[in-house]
């Protein structure tokens, strides 16, 4: 059985702005599609991963309660650190040397993400695994695209496959970032310039649910294409 993280950090830490009214007064991954929160659309593709961190910041009291509920540690951010900076101040609650990490304004429509990531993942050789999405099976998503995937699996910037939002990442790149504010792309360059950034195709559906005309998309993907 190949080894892969038991931990995943939730990023739900963001003010949600593309979402225009409604995020007035709820924080965007509590924003229902389906009759269900983003977040527990994103929580469902974790599958059995039994440790869950998830970052807080904007309207933090109605989304925390919701996360407790479901077993998740929460940390709330005084200011917001993005990707990079949230991890890193997350990692004393991670004991492990790589987790999944997670964007919650997607909903996915096939098999379990994290199964995916987990069967392919190969810590020897890889510093960062990203799950990524042919443009024919993406929805809603207003970018030209973020990657090429090579025949070894190794991806470098370009426009065939979106970014899912969803990895398994190595965790001392991300300790070694001086700055407290910072991207999770900073540590991916390093990645590209050393060959230790991978990708894996998601074989489902994948719909981008971060401005509000996703919402009905992904509905209309959920009911069936």
């Amino acid at each position: 059985m190949r080894y892969h993280p038991k931990s995943a950090m939730i990023f739900c830490a963001g003010r949600g702005t593309r979402m225009k009214a409604l995020t007035e007064t709820r924080p965007k991954p509590m924003i229902e599609v389906g009759g269900r929160p983003l977040v527990d659309h994103a929580l469902d593709q974790l599958g059995d991963i039994p440790h869950r961190v998830a970052n807080l910041h904007y309207l933090p009291d109605l989304l925390e309660k919701h996360l407790h509920s479901a077993g998740l540690e929460t940390i709330f951010e005084e200011v917001l650190l993005e990707t990079g900076g949230g991890l890193k101040n997350a990692l004393p609650h991670f004991d492990s040397d790589a987790v999944f990490t997670m964007n919650t304004d997607a909903v996915w429509k096939g098999p379990l993400a994290a199964e995916i990531l987990s069967d392919a993942w190969q810590p020897d050789k890889m510093d960062a695994l990203l799950l990524i999405v042919p443009k024919s099976r993406t929805h809603a998503h207003l970018g030209t695209g973020d990657f090429d995937l090579a025949p070894d699996g190794q991806i470098r910037r370009g426009q065939s496959y979106i970014y899912t939002g969803m990895q398994i990442l190595k965790t001392a790149p991300v300790a070694a970032v001086e700055d407290r504010h910072f991207s999770l792309n900073r540590v991916w360059e390093d990645m590209f310039a050393q060959g230790r950034i991978f990708g894996v195709e998601y074989n489902g559906h994948w719909c981008d649910v971060g401005h509000p005309e996703g919402i009905e998309i992904a509905e209309t993907m959920l009911k069936g294409l």
